[in-house]
């Protein structure tokens, strides 16, 4: 049986060194190595997506892979994709760091210098358990992906531009159509969606920031349970304690909503820190709210720089939303992709505060009117990004449309059907 191998490794010369070994082990097919944990998780997610058949038997993980830590990404790994064996490629060969690996869901370790030996006996021996799991559980299972939800993060540009809103929305229209969702408020130090939904809860994200090993009971005890039946995991109250929420621990509670709902929707606000920056590496999907203003979009643009710089999320895997669109103002959707270099969203979301201003004052957005036109625009952005399962035949049937950077009604009665609307 031919193993197929996928080398993790940043660093060139331990990628040609690993390569060369790889070479040799017998029934072995080695792919090429990918040089960080983005590239990781989103080739598996591509092959997974293909075909299952696609996703190897073993995945080596280098210890000085980043951006995402490597006990970080081999929990990620495990969770996503439990029928693969993945190996750590390490100098630290102590009980510690063993125990530590096989906390995270390695199958085996493997030391640096790299021997012949030693390797061929841990990727045939993580080969062996990836085919017996496999084989055990059938061609059907679900075990090849594994339990994972949709995440999708909604920032900023620029304080109030809309992301609470956004984000809220989507929840809701995912939630009506079935799915299990979770909304969280990562938006440590200034979250409002506790003020939109008119929830009082004691307890936050924050609860969970000390947990190394979220199990779902635990998650149960952090998460409200609202009435539209979104699960909601808060901000703290005391904007300070937002600190205690660290990278590590974000992308623990992040795979632990991933492993329970459907569609996660993260609003991470305007303001950049470890948490929702670890949150929006991981997100499938990472939307960013502007608004077509000047101020806005030099801020859209700032920030994807930094996403990129930070390697957080390179520009183009980055869906940037209008807001509050206006068909006469100056900044058009194509003009703001030409400025970030990050892919519109086909659906803006026209500017109606008055609409919005009664359900926000009663912090009751969840019973924003189903005529509202920025309601109508966020449940058809909804649909564009797959968060709601559209009835048969609904398809390309969305009412909100941008056409040459304007959005209106589509024009069944001729141009002049839609003149003169902003919805």
């Amino acid at each position: 049986m031919t193993t197929r191998i996928l080398p993790a490794v940043g660093e060139a010369d331990a990628a040609r060194s690993v390569t060369t070994l790889l070479s040799q082990l017998p029934d072995a097919e080695p792919a090429a190595p990918v040089g960080d944990s983005t590239q990781l998780i989103d080739t598996l997610a591509r092959l997974a997506g293909e075909s299952l058949d696609e996703l190897p038997e073993v995945v080596l993980v280098h210890e000085r892979i980043g951006p995402v830590p490597a006990l970080e990404l081999i929990r990620e790994v495990s969770l996503r994709f439990p029928a693969i064996g993945v190996v750590l490629i390490t100098a630290d060969a102590s009980p510690g760091l063993f125990s530590a690996a096989m906390d995270s869901g390695a199958r085996g370790l493997v030391t640096l210098p790299l021997s012949y030996e030693e390797l061929v006996n841990r990727v045939q021996s993580a080969a062996q358990w990836s085919v017996g799991v496999r084989r055990h559980l059938g061609a059907g299972s679900d075990v090849f992906t594994g339990p994972g939800g949709t995440v999708v993060t909604v920032s900023g540009a620029k304080g109030g531009v809309g992301v609470t809103v956004a984000a809220v929305q989507l929840a809701l229209a995912a939630q009506a159509s079935g799915r299990t969702v979770a909304l969280v408020d990562m938006d440590l130090q200034s979250g409002d969606i506790a003020s939109y939904l008119d929830v009082q809860f004691r307890r936050s994200i924050v609860d969970l920031a000390a947990i190394s090993d979220i199990s779902p009971r635990v998650l149960a005890d952090a998460v409200f349970s609202h009435s539209t039946g979104i699960a909601l995991l808060l901000a703290p109250g005391e904007g300070e304690r937002g600190e205690e929420v660290s990278d590590r621990a974000a992308r623990q509670i992040v795979s632990a909503l991933r492993s329970r709902y459907e569609i996660v929707v993260i609003d991470c606000g305007s303001q950049m820190n470890g948490a929702n920056a670890a949150a929006i590496e991981m997100a499938d999907t990472a939307l960013l709210v502007t608004t077509p203003d000047v101020v806005a979009v030099r801020g859209a643009k700032r920030i994807v720089r930094m996403w990129d710089r930070l390697q957080i999320r390179k520009a183009e895997e980055t869906t940037t939303v209008v807001n509050r669109f206006n068909r006469n103002t100056e900044i058009q959707p194509p003009l703001i992709q030409k400025i970030t270099g990050t892919r519109i969203a086909g659906t803006a979301v026209p500017a109606n505060f008055k609409e919005l201003q009664g359900a926000v004052d009663a912090g009751r957005m969840h019973e924003l009117d189903a005529k509202s036109v920025v309601k109508q625009a966020l449940w058809a952005l909804a649909g564009e990004l797959g968060l709601v399962k559209l009835p048969a035949g609904a398809a390309g049937s969305e009412k909100y449309k941008t056409d040459r950077g304007s959005i209106g009604r589509s024009r069944r009665r001729g141009d002049s059907a839609g003149r003169g609307k902003t919805d």
